[in-house]
């Protein structure tokens, strides 16, 4: 009995703020009163344009860089690559700039640009090792200064444009707020729109058959034979609530999901896990475990950290390719400044830590830390009349976590040497 205590008890205290907000998010759709279909339309928009982006914070973790904060250097670079495609789709008119071509045109040319931003955002954290999430926190504020220069100061001066639906009346710097209808607008979610209950029948397909060619590769063993029962049921009560939902003509199959942008992010989850199990996936957790251990071991460190960036600040700037078409429109000066923030609030309310993340707790984050903002304003109004109430519990929300997941990875840190000293003095 007290084994099985204990084993809750371990469980509870990893998880603490999972459970959380999970208790939080039933609280607040209860009190909400909101409907169901109004809540699925909603999370299914929130999750497709958000979770690619929590996705880019992964690898850098498994290097042992914790979490990345400097993806916002990602974001400004897509913004940048999207007011330039804007501007020429206006331009020219060309199918290239346009619809989902425009959002391909976009990935292609954010790709070398992130790259190089990358390499520059890797070299200086292999200058501050041991302190990069406040160096990249900081970072974002410097490449903040730097972007707002370029688009107020020298685009339509030093910069060409002549544009009057993006530039300012005086004939310098870009509009505050950039429309994308009719140019890239839903671009990729466009491109293919499936019922909501067929995404559940495939989802649970593909969940099935991914654990079980897992647990064949894996040998059968214990690990992976609990790890397949646990995903067969999740497929079954998927599949159940998609075939229940088709049979019973409900309401839910006028919400149209996303499938082109869900592709997309499962092509991602899939190359996460595949690129783990390369040979630089497993030098970046071999430097993740000890970098000193790697580096004896013959290992080119701060190679492999800003490797590690340069893959994080990439899939950061086609992620908000995905967020910014989904918007259909975005402040230019002000879109990518919660991108770090709330990214790495969501993973980590899905159960990660600043040296462990993996694809569950990316997934299971974004779910919950949506859930969470879409119910507070309803939950607000009911319980004091006020719906901002809920606007600022939200902000309250992304500062807190942050706070109390470093402060305990602190806290532990700090516990760890203690037992380390009091061995050696033993």
């Amino acid at each position: 009995m007290n084994q099985y205590m204990n084993t809750i008890k371990n469980y509870a205290t990893k998880n603490v703020i999972t459970i959380l907000f999970l208790g939080l998010s039933i609280i607040f759709m209860i009190v909400s009163g909101m409907g169901g279909h109004l809540y699925a339309t909603d999370i299914v928009n929130r999750v497709s344009r958000n979770l690619f982006l929590v996705l880019a914070l992964i690898i850098p973790v498994s290097a042992g860089m914790g979490l990345n904060f400097s993806i916002v250097t990602g974001a400004m670079v897509a913004q940048a690559v999207i007011i330039a495609v804007t501007h020429f789709g206006q331009y020219y008119g060309h199918w290239i700039f346009l619809d989902h071509w425009g959002i391909l045109t976009c990935a292609i040319l954010v790709t070398p640009l992130a790259i190089l931003v990358g390499y520059f955002v890797g070299s200086l954290f292999n200058r501050t090792k041991g302190q990069e999430m406040i160096t990249g926190l900081i970072l974002g504020f410097f490449a903040a200064a730097i972007y707002m220069f370029i688009f107020l100061q020298l685009v339509g001066g030093a910069i060409p444009m002549d544009n009057p639906i993006l530039v300012l009346s005086q004939g310098v710097g870009i509009r505050t707020t950039i429309d994308l209808s009719g140019y890239l607008r839903y671009g990729l979610d466009d491109l293919w729109r499936v019922e909501l209950p067929i995404m559940f029948i495939v989802f649970g397909v593909l969940l099935a058959l991914y654990r079980v060619v897992t647990f064949i590769r894996a040998k059968a063993d214990r690990v992976s034979l609990a790890q397949l029962i646990y995903s067969v049921v999740l497929a079954l009560i998927a599949v159940g609530v998609g075939i229940g939902l088709t049979v019973t003509d409900s309401v839910y199959r006028t919400v149209q999901a996303p499938a082109a942008t869900w592709l997309v992010i499962i092509a991602m989850c899939l190359f996460i896990t595949f690129f783990q199990r390369t040979k630089l996936g497993q030098d970046m957790r071999s430097v993740g475990q000890d970098r000193h251990v790697a580096a004896v071991s013959g290992l080119a460190v701060n190679k492999i950290r800003v490797k590690a960036v340069i893959y994080s600040t990439v899939l950061a700037a086609w992620g908000h390719i995905i967020f910014l078409q989904n918007m259909g429109a975005f402040s230019t000066y002000g879109s990518y400044n919660q991108v770090g923030f709330y990214s790495v609030a969501a993973i980590l309310i899905g159960g990660a830590t600043v040296t462990k993340a993996n694809i569950g707790h990316a997934i299971l984050g974004v779910f919950l830390f949506h859930t969470l903002f879409i119910f507070a304003p309803s939950a607000g109004r009911q319980l004091f009349g006020d719906a901002q109430i809920g606007e600022y519990f939200r902000v309250f929300v992304v500062y807190g976590v942050i706070g109390f997941t470093l402060a305990l990875y602190a806290w532990k840190t700090k516990m760890q040497g203690k037992q380390l000293l009091s061995k050696k003095d033993s």
